[in-house]
């Protein structure tokens, strides 16, 4: 007498049911129109009988003290949570919610060079780091922000408002050596550049300065609230000069009047391009007159 031994049935992995599903997805693509219609239609409509049942599951779980225990279970497993938010029926926490929002617009900052970050959801305010391009004063700049507020605000419930949070400056270090005057400043690379009262105040000066090696440079001197800081007159983008450049006191900000690359006025780090840097001179003072460093 034979027997038979019945094989385990092994069940399929929700992965291998979700590929399925988008294979089939793809396949409709094939159809001609009037068929691809009908399955389309079939789709929304067995989807729709899957949501009615699975939120009147959930309704009467929910109603149910020790089924709500088991609701709750339930949704904290990976499988089911996915299942529940592909039907709209539990909705991802604001973090994760906005998270997928900032993904949807991200192409687009990419593709003008910037980018966001989601820093916190705090009592319905989104709070987010800009950067690149996203982060500066220029109108594509504030069109960028723009764009990242109306998604968030539009696209997630749990969020009102948003609040752009400012990227810390970061300064640039001059070895303190650089900046001593020695007994001979021109050997050192020191030019005068004339008396600090003669500067422009609240503005910057362009000036063109020979060292005694005959290294010459353009420079901007820039006098932010009787704060001066020297470069070398060329933006970090382009290589453009800086004559025209808008000095705001306000936000502390020195914007390229080329392609309104944005600039910290004290530091010269560029607040458009995160990496991107004006190139500071050693400056001093001495007796009211001021020196910059060139060469030497």
């Amino acid at each position: 007498m034979s027997t038979t031994t019945e094989r385990p049935v092994t069940e399929p992995t929700f992965e291998d049911l979700a590929k399925r599903v988008d294979d089939a997805v793809a396949a409709l693509g094939g159809l001609d129109p009037s068929a691809r219609a009908v399955a389309e239609e079939l789709k929304a409509a067995i989807e729709q009988i899957h949501r009615a049942g699975l939120v009147t599951m959930v309704r009467r779980m929910r109603s149910d003290d020790p089924a709500r225990d088991v609701l709750f279970d339930l949704v904290d497993d990976p499988t089911v949570h996915l299942l529940l938010s592909l039907h709209g029926i539990v909705r991802p926490d604001p973090v994760t919610h906005a998270n997928q929002v900032l993904a949807s617009v991200r192409p687009q900052l990419h593709s003008h060079g910037g980018d966001v970050a989601l820093v916190r959801v705090d009592e319905g305010t989104a709070y987010v780091r800009l950067e690149g391009a996203c982060n500066g004063c220029s109108m594509s700049a504030v069109t960028l922000r723009t764009l990242v507020e109306e998604a968030l605000v539009q696209g997630v419930p749990a969020i009102s408002a948003v609040e752009v949070l400012p990227n810390e400056p970061t300064p640039t270090l001059i070895p303190v050596e650089a900046l001593r005057i020695g007994r001979d400043p021109a050997g050192e690379g020191w030019v005068e550049v004339g008396p600090a009262a003669d500067l422009a105040v609240d503005d910057l000066s362009p000036l063109s300065v020979t060292a005694a090696n005959g290294e010459r440079a353009d420079v901007i001197v820039v006098n932010a609230g009787l704060r001066l800081s020297a470069y070398r007159n060329e933006c970090a983008h382009e290589a453009l000069p800086l004559d025209n450049a808008i000095l705001d006191l306000g936000s502390n900000t020195l914007t390229c009047p080329w392609h309104g690359f944005c600039y910290d006025a004290t530091s010269g780090e560029c607040l458009s391009a995160p990496g991107a840097q004006l190139e500071q001179l050693p400056l001093r003072v001495d007796d009211g007159v001021v020196w910059v460093r060139v060469g030497g």
